[in-house]
């Protein structure tokens, strides 16, 4: 699976939240200043070449879809952020966390309840 750039993860999103959507549903979604139709309609058209969007015509008018849900793309976002920065640990992607201070001991202690309700 590719990894998406900036805008496209954006219109992921918007998909996801909305779970099909027209090109203008899309926009009204996307932070100010909103881009254009065009750009949008680009953009979506290189995800479906991705594999991550469909679409259905509804009338004249195409309405997109999820091919890849969130859920999926993000463990394999997660799998890629592991593996390039943290040699595949995520004992050290939590270390890393809890140095720089981004996670306290209170959740650390969510994770690992967590954790050990998984394995129940």
């Amino acid at each position: 699976m590719q990894k998406l750039a900036k805008r496209e993860e954006q219109i992921m999103q918007a998909v996801w939240q909305l779970e099909n959507a027209f090109i203008k549903e899309i926009i009204q979604e996307m932070p100010d200043p909103k881009p254009h139709y065009n750009t949008i309609a680009t953009m979506v058209k290189i995800l479906e070449d991705k594999g991550f969007l469909a679409h259905e015509i509804i009338g004249n008018i195409f309405r997109y879809y999820p091919v890849i849900s969130k859920d999926t793309y993000q463990k394999h976002a997660m799998k890629d952020i592991v593996s390039q920065y943290f040699d595949n640990s995520y004992p050290s992607m939590l270390a890393f966390f809890a140095k720089e201070q981004k996670i306290t001991e209170e959740e650390l202690n969510e994770i690992v309840n967590l954790i050990k309700s998984q394995k129940k």
